[in-house]
């Protein structure tokens, strides 16, 4: 089967837009050092679903790698805003639904509806597949923050709380949660007795 010209002009279209999810970055750093991207992290939530969805009954495999995939699609249009940011930005879905139908223009009508529609149920976390994506991909950001290489100001403890919503139901989410909230804990204890020798030494005369 071929692909009429229209629809392939329109999914290069697409294809290049989203390319800016690429240099689009995150409040995040690798272990190198290096700021996240947007479609790093996204690689790495396919990968951590992929890996744990045999633990999830019934779940559509499928469903849940493509719910994942879109699940930030609308970042490429204006960017990531950090979890402590999003408390004083109460329409940031509106805005980030906005930003998808407008990424999504160029594809054919159906392409652009399954995409919007799974952006949607992944939002509502409207069925077993969006609820475990959105638990996973809490607990990425988590992961990424407690293995990066992240600024001395950084407030792990936040990440204590953060998405907690999304992962205290299930059996699965729940253990991979006590291992990261242990190493964000060890990472906070750390960065205290960092603060506390610093603020020990004498200055330099």
């Amino acid at each position: 089967m071929t692909v009429p010209a229209a629809d392939l002009h329109g999914i290069l279209d697409f294809i290049r837009a989203a390319e800016a999810l690429k240099h689009t970055t995150r409040i995040a750093w690798t272990s190198t050092g290096q700021q996240e991207s947007v479609a790093s992290h996204t690689w790495r939530l396919c990968l951590l679903a992929m890996v744990v969805a045999p633990r999830f009954p019934g779940v559509d495999v499928g469903k849940l790698l493509r719910i994942c995939i879109v699940h930030d699609l609308g970042e490429a249009i204006n960017g990531d805003i950090s979890a402590k940011l999003q408390a004083d930005l109460p329409d940031k879905s509106v805005q980030e639904r906005r930003d998808l139908l407008q990424l999504t223009t160029p594809l054919p009508s159906s392409v652009r509806d399954e995409i919007v529609a799974l952006w949607d149920e992944y939002e509502q976390a409207a069925s077993l597949e969006a609820r475990i994506a959105k638990g996973l991909d809490k607990l990425e950001t988590i992961l990424q923050h407690n293995q990066g290489a992240m600024p001395d100001d950084f407030d792990f403890r936040f990440n204590l709380e953060y998405g907690a919503k999304y992962t205290n139901d299930d059996p699965v989410l729940r253990t991979i949660r006590a291992v990261l909230d242990d190493e964000t804990e060890r990472r906070a204890k750390a960065q205290d007795a960092r603060a506390q020798a610093l603020r020990a030494t004498p200055p330099a005369p």
